[in-house]
């Protein structure tokens, strides 16, 4: 398990993505060090995907950044509904036309328009998308069309689709013998 910046992440071996149904986000549930868990997988941008590792399922695992962790992963039939973002939502409650069909679309063409949404830095080229998106479920468009879904698409963990290369961490087992070393 890595980190880039404070988040902490664990990417897939290749090998176990290539057996995801999708190279975009997927849907997933599983154990982490025999604690279930259920968390979307972004792709990498470079074919494979990884995850966001909360601290509460890290308290939880009893594992840190740096250390090795067991994780079995099944790709999940039925997806959450996603956690529609503030400004989305208050936009969504303005037009009732776009509002209807974003309640009749899947959760997962409401997750790639989140992602496509906030794929942006720019709180400017983020309003605009946002009334892309209502323009569109206006005219009937029910799925987001506009970006590469092997991409990794979260700007804070990003470069030009792909996933920032986490900075080499120390283990919790290496980080307590360095300590002990310097006492």
């Amino acid at each position: 398990m890595t980190a880039i910046g404070s988040q902490a992440i664990l990417r897939l071996p290749q090998a176990a993505s290539s057996k995801l149904p999708s190279r975009g986000m997927s849907m997933v549930e599983g154990t982490f060090n025999g604690r279930a868990f259920q968390a979307p997988l972004e792709p990498d941008g470079i074919g494979s995907h990884w995850f966001r590792v909360s601290n509460t399922m890290l308290r939880a695992a009893g594992a840190g950044v740096g250390d090795s962790v067991s994780v079995a992963v099944e790709p999940m039939a039925l997806w959450p509904e996603p956690k529609v973002p503030a400004d989305l939502a208050e936009a969504l409650a303005s037009d009732p036309e776009a509002r209807r069909l974003w309640m009749d679309i899947t959760p997962v063409a409401r997750w790639d328009w989140i992602r496509w949404i906030g794929s942006t830095r720019n709180r400017d080229t983020r309003a605009i998308r946002i009334e892309k998106t209502l323009s569109k479920l206006r005219s009937g468009q029910r799925a987001a069309c506009c970006f590469n879904r092997s991409q990794c698409t979260d700007p804070s963990m990003s470069r030009k689709g792909v996933l920032i290369e986490p900075a080499p961490t120390m283990g919790e087992s290496e980080a307590r013998q360095a300590r002990s070393r310097r006492t």
